[in-house]
């Protein structure tokens, strides 16, 4: 018989390698930086079997259950560690460039300005982004980088629309 805290053991282990990306966030320097790589990288081959035409929504799909289950994760990861916005947790940067990635053609210029845009609204934190950090627990951990991914989006989209054409 299994003891009565294997299956929350079982849970922390699985909430601290999901807020982790499965360890990059203990990458240094910069893990944040190596989350939202990673995640370009990974869309960028993931984007190689799907049409042009689902893209949008796969990236749509795939960034509302990133966020998702980034808030319970990094909530545990959160107590578990005793810090409000433990570095190590990089979910968030996860769904942030996801967000990013949203509509942006596969084509490595755009690829590069979501990436690049997305990190510095990350990094700079413009109004609101700083005050989403507030938020309790998991929530204020994605909340600002869910904000800074709808910024980098807004901006590539402009951009889409009336500049790179």
């Amino acid at each position: 018989m299994a003891p009565a805290n294997a299956d929350s053991t079982s849970k922390s282990r699985f909430a601290w390698l999901l807020a982790t990306f499965f360890g990059v966030g203990h990458l240094q320097p910069g893990p944040g930086t190596w989350a939202a790589a990673l995640t370009i990288l990974l869309w960028w081959l993931a984007a190689r079997w799907i049409p042009d035409a689902g893209l949008a929504t796969v990236a749509v799909a795939a960034s509302a259950a990133i966020t998702l289950m980034g808030i319970p994760v990094s909530t545990a990861v959160s107590r578990e560690s005793g810090r409000k916005d433990p570095g190590i947790v990089v979910i968030d940067e996860v769904a942030g460039q996801m967000i990013a990635l949203i509509g942006v053609p596969l084509h490595w210029k755009y690829v590069l300005a979501s990436f690049i845009l997305f990190r510095s609204f990350d990094i700079v934190k413009p109004f609101p982004l700083r005050r989403l950090e507030r938020l309790p627990g998991g929530t204020g951990i994605m909340m600002d980088d869910v904000g800074a991914g709808l910024y980098a989006l807004a901006l590539l989209q402009i951009w889409l629309h009336f500049m790179a054409r």
